[in-house]
């Protein structure tokens, strides 16, 4: 019985091909399109960096509720450490977080700033701080100033802020109200 793998009527033959190859199928992403600027074939496009934007510090009397985005300075007036629950990192793989509460402020107004873990170290009575992308967080219906792993505490030389602390924003207590929009 003769086998049906090789057909005697096929030939091998090579492609021909009438001009240039077609153009290759790009990915999700394809190269931008090529600059008239470039000298050579092979040389990669030229990236020009983009330039950063100037930090814009703000006073601690302007900030809102559920706001992020902030920069400013502050001097550190006090530094409450919070007790730990005993059980609440019963995990043997979680250290557990230390937390300290901080009342920080600048000569417009004060706000109770939570610091964690590396945060604590910075936030020392006395001490003036740049705070970069905090973010204002609500508990029990009150302001507390944060600064999460997206933003940054800088210990900066000691300025003479006289901070305002008859104006504490942590104090002021908010209500979650729905808007109807008509």
């Amino acid at each position: 019985m003769a086998s049906n793998t090789s057909n005697d009527n096929f030939q091998h033959r090579p492609r021909q091909r009438n001009g240039p190859p077609p153009p290759r199928r790009q990915g999700r992403n394809p190269p931008p399109p090529s600059s008239s600027t470039r000298t050579s074939q092979n040389q990669p496009p030229q990236h020009t960096p983009q330039e950063k934007k100037k930090p814009v510090f703000v006073k601690v009397d302007q900030l809102k509720p559920g706001t992020s985005g902030h920069t400013l300075t502050v001097k550190v007036v006090d530094q409450n450490s919070v007790p730990q629950k005993p059980g609440a990192a019963s995990s043997s793989h979680l250290r557990p977080a230390r937390i300290s509460e901080c009342l920080v402020g600048d000569e417009t107004a004060c706000i109770l700033f939570t610091a964690r873990n590396d945060q604590v170290e910075l936030m020392k009575p006395g001490a003036t701080v740049n705070l970069r992308n905090a973010k204002i967080d609500m508990f029990k219906g009150s302001m507390r100033l944060a600064v999460d792993k997206w933003g940054r505490i800088e210990a900066t030389e000691p300025a003479d802020i006289t901070v305002k602390e008859d104006n504490n924003l942590s104090l002021v207590e908010y209500e979650l109200v729905n808007v109807v929009e008509e």
